[in-house]
């Protein structure tokens, strides 16, 4: 496999990678991130107080519709028809942290490992956005892609707790 930036054509000209000689595959990507609070912005999540609504619900919705507006914020990511999104939330009482799942799938022939991971930060920062009135300390990091299937390059797998088919 060629190590170079496929992004840019061989003047160093940004370009969008040319797909359409790629074979369509099953694609999927697994991203996730999170996001340490406050205790009072916690027990405003989880108790549902907080003055602008239900965080982690409005936060899915934002992460789903990040996953759809991928490239309209990442200037060479090609537009796709994703097949499935979700975001999901694995919460931890004890540290004070949300932590965002979002997963990508779709049939083409380019992958969705940037929606999944625009997926997770839009969410993030939509938990950000509706807790800011309590806690301006948050604090937002850990977000990586921690699996990917199919296409020319196979599986890639970045975090052993998706090594089990989570599809």
């Amino acid at each position: 496999m060629e190590n170079r930036l496929t992004h840019f054509d061989e003047q160093g000209n940004a370009v969008m990678v040319d797909v359409t000689g790629k074979q369509e595959t099953q694609r999927t990507a697994i991203a996730e991130g999170t996001i340490r609070l406050s205790r009072e912005s916690m027990e405003a999540v989880l108790s549902g107080t907080a003055s602008k609504g239900d965080v982690l619900g409005v936060a899915r919705i934002a992460g789903i519709m990040g996953v759809k507006r991928t490239p309209d914020l990442i200037p060479l990511c090609h537009p796709l028809l994703i097949g499935k999104t979700s975001v999901d939330f694995r919460i931890d009482e004890e540290n004070n942290t949300i932590t965002a799942i979002c997963i990508a799938k779709l049939t083409g022939q380019t992958g969705v490992e940037m929606e999944a991971l625009t997926g997770v930060s839009v969410a993030l920062l939509t938990i950000y956005d509706m807790c800011k009135a309590i806690d301006k300390h948050m604090e937002i990091g850990g977000i990586h892609l921690c699996k990917k299937t199919g296409g020319k390059s196979g599986t890639f797998l970045g975090d052993a707790r998706y090594e089990e088919d989570t599809e």
